[in-house]
């Protein structure tokens, strides 16, 4: 890059751990989640969340399963304390949910705090300062020890006033810019912190090790993780808990390795906001693990309603390649993508209790509330099997294999003319008027049909070249019947290649579609489609259809 200044930056030292366990590993059960949505997500809003908006959003958090949710900083700011306050004298939190507040290690914060919290029954204490060497050379000016008395002033001043609770209070420690702080000092000090608190096995402590800044890659924050879990003392009883920014883009991989490592619980957001380029993306993570075959333990069946919300509520746009949860995620426009994706859902109708195997798709639209409506979508790049897709998906036409190009082209061409992607309907416009719409050069007008000992007769009626024709024929079938009849006029020469024929829809009344593959004396091939209640009238609509294409 031009004008970097050489020795500008410099590359993040590795982790000595040679007997390191993680990577061999796998995620087998779900973390301990805590939705940190409405403190550090809303801090970083252009818009912080009204009071409305924190009720709609913490309302939701309780539906999609979290047990753990840092609702605020109540000792920071009115709107914060009024809101734990509204939690409280509303009984808006159930039994089994944990309330998380933040505070710094200052009395009147500590005393606001606990104010805030009367009446909760169980709260996790959130105590942080800030240890990277960077913090505390250029922003505090303070020596080692001095960040230690710092932290062990906080834990002394929380259990000073949980004695005067009248609820369980759980301790969370952070030492804040974890992945700038030399590991030794951060075990130095989270031990003393779970020394002073009195950790035990009724008394566990929960040590959050933040990527407040991503400043390596994934695999050294794992390393951390696991130096971390080997150096703190009664690692039984502490909870090593990890929240994850994105400024590197790779918060998920830091926190899924970060599992692997030891970590028993996860900080994040819904959609990843946060500050800058945001926390970890706790639904991404969560789907991650269902993919994988494991319960995430979070109910993300209706994605559609958490993204109504979280926008709302956070004046964000999602976008639409979030992975999951993106509008386009599900959506195929590659001609090959498509074909491969519609092979894929018919192989899965036909073994519907078969692990999900389909290419393209991770994992099933339908498990978060996807319909299959949206996953192809028609542009200039998309090929025959999305059309088809649509046709039958959309509206039931069920195509026959050899279809699919000669209905494709016709659809490519339109989206070539256009420059743009065709909708739905758009697609179903042009397949009517090639096969329902077409200007006739032969006409049908009546035709009744016998059938003795298996040969059938028609007399057919139909228009040719302005005059009205009745002729008789005999066949093997209706349709061959109805060929014999017409070709004692007819002058264009053609064979039948292929019939088709299905429902269109689920009831006896259902109307018949019939579909017949024509070849002309100059080898070329034509489709014509017929729709009857009467599917004898739908494959004979079908044949003259072929013929006005063809002809």
């Amino acid at each position: 890059m031009k004008n970097i200044q050489t020795g500008k930056y410099r590359p993040y030292p590795q982790i000595d751990l040679p007997n390191r366990t993680w990577p061999n590993k796998t995620i087998t059960k779900a973390p301990a989640w805590c939705s940190v949505d409405l403190r550090d997500g809303n801090q970083a809003l252009i818009n912080p969340m009204d009071m409305d908006k924190k009720l709609e959003l913490f309302a939701l958090l309780l539906k999609l399963g979290f047990k753990e949710i840092e609702v605020g900083f109540p000792s920071a700011s009115a709107v914060e304390f009024d809101f734990l306050r509204r939690l409280v004298d509303d009984k808006l939190i159930p039994d089994d949910v944990t309330i998380q507040v933040l505070v710094q290690a200052r009395e009147h914060l500590i005393a606001k705090t606990f104010e805030s919290l009367k009446g909760v029954k169980k709260a996790t204490v959130h105590l942080y300062n800030s240890t990277s060497t960077a913090q505390r050379k250029i922003v505090f000016k303070k020596s080692k020890e001095e960040i230690i008395a710092l932290a062990l002033k906080g834990v002394d001043l929380v259990k000073k006033y949980e004695k005067e609770h009248d609820g369980e209070i759980f301790l969370e420690y952070s030492p804040e810019s974890f992945t700038g702080t030399e590991l030794e000092f951060a075990a130095e000090i989270s031990n003393a912190v779970t020394a002073r608190w009195g950790i035990s096995d009724t008394r566990k402590v929960i040590i959050n090790l933040p990527a407040t800044v991503e400043m390596a890659t994934p695999n050294v924050y794992a390393d951390q993780i696991e130096w971390m879990a080997n150096h703190l003392d009664n690692r039984e009883n502490v909870i090593i808990s990890t929240h994850t920014h994105n400024d590197r883009g790779t918060s998920i991989a830091a926190t899924e390795l970060a599992l692997l490592a030891g970590a028993d619980r996860v900080e994040g957001t819904l959609l990843s906001n946060g500050e800058r380029t945001g926390n970890v993306d706790i639904i991404t993570l969560a789907l991650n693990m269902l993919t994988q075959g494991v319960d995430p333990k979070l109910d993300f069946s209706d994605i559609n309603e958490v993204l109504e919300v979280v926008e709302r509520c956070t004046e964000m746009v999602t976008h639409a390649r979030h992975p999951y949860v993106g509008e386009l995620v599900y959506t195929a426009f590659s001609g090959s993508h498509q074909d491969a994706i519609n092979k894929g859902l018919a192989h899965r109708k036909n073994t519907p209790e078969s692990h999900w195997e389909v290419p393209y798709l991770p994992i099933d639209p339908e498990d978060v509330g996807r319909t299959y409506e949206s996953i192809i979508r028609i542009n200039s790049q998309s090929g025959k099997g999305g059309v088809a897709y649509i046709l039958d998906n959309n509206f039931g036409y069920q195509l026959p294999k050899a279809m699919h190009p000669e209905v494709g082209k016709l659809v490519q061409a339109v989206s070539d003319a256009k420059g743009i992607e065709l909708s739905a309907d758009e697609i179903f416009d042009i397949f009517k008027e090639n096969y329902f719409n077409i200007k006739e050069h032969v006409s049908l007008v009546d035709f009744t049909l016998t059938s003795v000992k298996g040969v059938s007769k028609c007399t057919l009626t139909y228009i040719y070249n302005g005059e009205e024709i009745v002729a008789d024929g005999e066949g093997n079938g209706p349709v061959d019947a109805c060929k014999k009849a017409l070709m004692k006029d007819y002058q264009n020469e053609f064979t039948i290649n292929s019939y088709a024929e299905h429902s269109l829809g689920d009831k006896s009344s259902a109307e018949a579609v019939a579909y017949i593959e024509i070849q002309t004396a100059d080898t070329i091939s034509c489709f014509g489609v017929g729709s009857d209640n009467d599917i004898a009238t739908a494959s004979i609509k079908a044949l003259f259809c072929a013929l006005n294409r063809a002809f």
